[in-house]
C-alpha cells in the first residue's frame, strides 16, 4: 500500500535527499587534474623537486590576499592584454609549458617580479625573484645593476667592453643594438600578483628599454591572482 505524504513533508524529503546526494559527492573529494591528461609535473625549485598539480580539496578556497576585488586605482589598475608588440600574453597552461621547457634545458627564465615580502607568501615552483624594483630607474635601480642582471641572469652579453655611460647614451639614442648582443638572451616570463599588478609591466617596459627583443619577453598577464584561483601549487 503506498503511504501519501503531505506537499510540505514530501518536500522535507526531497530536500533532505539533495543535501545528502551533495554531502556524498564532497567527501568523495574528487580528483582535480591540470587538464584532462596531466595531473601534475615535477619542477626543480631552489634545488628540491616540487610537485606542481593543483589542490586536492574539492572545498579549498582562495587567499585573502587575492580575495579584495577593488583596490584602489590608481596604483592597481587593469592592465590590458596585451602589453606591448611582440610582447606574448600567456594564460597558466602556457606558463605551465614554459616551466616544463626550462626543466628540459631550454633557455628560459621565469621570473618573480614582485617584492620580497609578497613572494614570502607563495611564488610559482620554478620561479626566481628579481624584483620590480632592481629593474626600474624611477624606484632608484642604476643602469649598472640592470645591466648586471642582464649579464649574469638573463643571457645578454656586451658588445664590446661598453660601460653603463655608453649604455645609458645608445638608450637616449635608440642604438642599444650597439651596445648589447641578445643572440643568446634567454626567453622571460614575467608574473606578478594580477591583471591589477604593475611590477611585471613595469619591469617589462624597461627591459624593452634597454634593447631586450619583444618576441623573448612572456607576460604572464593574470599573475599570482589566477594561480590561486585555479588552486595550483605554490612554495615560499
Amino acid at each position: 500500500m503506498m503511504t501519501i505524504l503531505p506537499k510540505f513533508m514530501a518536500a522535507t524529503v526531497v530536500l533532505v535527499s539533495v543535501l545528502s546526494v551533495t554531502g556524498v559527492a564532497q567527501a568523495e573529494n574528487k580528483p582535480v587534474a591540470i587538464t584532462k591528461g596531466l595531473s601534475a609535473v615535477t619542477i626543480a625549485h631552489e634545488g628540491a623537486a616540487v610537485e606542481l598539480m593543483r589542490v586536492q580539496d574539492n572545498a579549498n578556497t582562495i587567499t585573502q590576499d587575492f580575495a579584495l576585488t577593488s583596490r584602489p586605482c590608481p596604483p592597481f589598475c587593469i592592465q590590458p592584454m596585451v602589453f606591448a608588440p611582440g610582447v606574448e600574453t600567456l594564460g597558466e597552461l602556457e606558463v605551465i609549458d614554459h616551466l616544463v621547457r626550462m626543466q628540459s634545458g631550454e633557455d628560459i627564465l621565469v621570473i618573480d617580479s614582485r617584492t620580497p615580502n609578497w613572494v614570502e607568501k607563495g611564488t610559482i615552483p620554478g620561479a626566481v625573484n628579481i624584483s620590480w624594483v632592481s629593474l626600474t630607474p624611477a624606484k632608484g635601480a642604476t643602469t649598472e645593476g640592470i645591466m648586471d642582471i642582464m649579464l649574469n641572469q638573463m643571457g645578454v652579453t656586451l658588445i664590446g667592453d661598453a660601460d653603463e655611460f655608453e649604455v645609458d647614451e645608445a638608450i637616449v639614442n635608440g642604438s642599444v643594438a650597439d651596445v648589447f648582443n641578445y643572440s643568446q638572451a634567454k626567453t622571460l616570463v614575467l608574473f606578478c600578483n594580477g591583471m591589477w599588478c604593475g611590477q611585471s609591466p613595469a619591469s617589462m617596459a624597461s627591459l624593452l628599454r634597454f634593447g631586450y627583443p619583444a618576441d623573448k619577453i612572456k607576460w604572464f598577464r593574470g599573475g599570482m591572482q589566477t594561480w590561486q584561483i585555479l588552486g595550483l601549487t605554490t612554495v615560499n
